[in-house]
C-alpha cells in the first residue's frame, strides 16, 4: 500500500484518483493547491510515498511546487496536465518529475503507471559487496543510487538515474528504444518516443564531459559506450 497525495484544484479530479487508488488498497491525502501540498511536505517529508500533482493550480502551480517538493523530499512525483508541449515536459523533467500525463487520462492508465513508477522506486535488498561501477571519472554506487563525477554529485532526477543504470548496466550493447522504454518505464508505458529522447538529453546533459559515452545508434536506439 502507498501513501499518495493528490493535489489538483478541481475536487472531481481528486475525487476520481482517490476512487481508484483506494480501490487498489492505497491511502490518499488531498490537497487543492500547490501551496498546501508543499505545507504538507514540509510539516512531514517521509509521510507520503508519491505526489501527483497538476499543473495548472491557483497560488502556486504544479511546477514551483514539484520544485519545492523536491528540496525535502526524494518521493516520486507524477505530474497531470491539460498541455502536451514539450516544453511543459523538459521543464517537468528537470525538475525530477517521474512522469507525466496528459488530461484527459485513463484512471487505471494512471493507476498503473503510479505502480509501475513505485515498483521501480522501491529499495532494493543489501547485499554483500557493493555494487559500484567506475568508468574513467564516471563513478555509480547503485546500493546508494548516488553518480559522481570527476568527485562531485551528480543530481540525476530519478528517472535519470534509472536511464543511466539500464544503460551502464548494458554497457557497449546496442539498446533499441523499445528496450529503454520498455526496461526503464515499463510495459505500461503509454507515452511516445520524444519522452525516451527527452529524458536521453537531460542525462548528456547532467554527465558533463562523459556525455559522449551515449552514442546514437540512427534509426535504432542508442548504446553506452564506455
Amino acid at each position: 500500500m502507498y501513501h499518495l497525495l493528490v493535489v489538483d484544484d478541481e475536487e472531481k479530479i481528486r475525487r476520481l484518483i482517490r476512487k481508484y487508488a483506494e480501490f487498489e488498497g492505497h491511502k490518499v491525502t488531498e490537497a487543492e493547491n500547490g501551496m498546501e501540498a508543499v505545507g504538507l511536505v514540509r510539516q512531514n517529508p517521509d509521510a507520503f510515498d508519491m505526489a501527483i500533482l497538476d499543473v495548472m493550480m491557483p497560488e502556486l502551480d504544479g511546477f514551483s511546487a514539484a520544485g519545492e517538493i523536491r528540496k525535502v523530499s526524494p518521493m516520486p512525483i507524477l505530474m497531470l496536465s491539460a498541455r502536451g508541449e514539450e516544453y511543459d515536459r523538459i521543464h517537468g523533467f528537470e525538475l525530477g518529475v517521474d512522469d507525466y500525463v496528459v488530461k484527459p487520462f485513463s484512471p487505471k492508465e494512471l493507476m498503473m503507471r503510479v505502480n509501475a513508477i513505485m515498483n521501480r522506486a522501491r529499495p532494493q535488498g543489501p547485499g554483500g559487496k557493493r555494487d559500484v561501477v567506475e568508468l574513467e571519472g564516471l563513478h555509480i554506487d547503485f546500493d546508494a543510487r548516488v553518480v559522481t563525477i570527476d568527485g562531485a554529485r551528480a543530481e540525476l532526477s530519478p528517472k535519470e538515474y534509472e536511464l543511466l543504470s539500464y544503460m551502464v548496466r548494458n554497457r557497449r550493447l546496442a539498446l533499441t528504444r523499445e528496450m529503454l522504454i520498455t526496461n526503464v518505464w515499463g510495459y505500461d508505458f503509454y507515452g511516445d518516443d520524444r519522452t525516451l529522447d527527452t529524458h536521453i538529453k537531460l542525462l548528456r546533459r547532467s554527465l558533463g564531459p562523459y556525455s559522449r559515452f551515449i552514442v546514437t545508434l540512427r534509426g535504432v536506439g542508442y548504446r553506452f559506450d564506455a
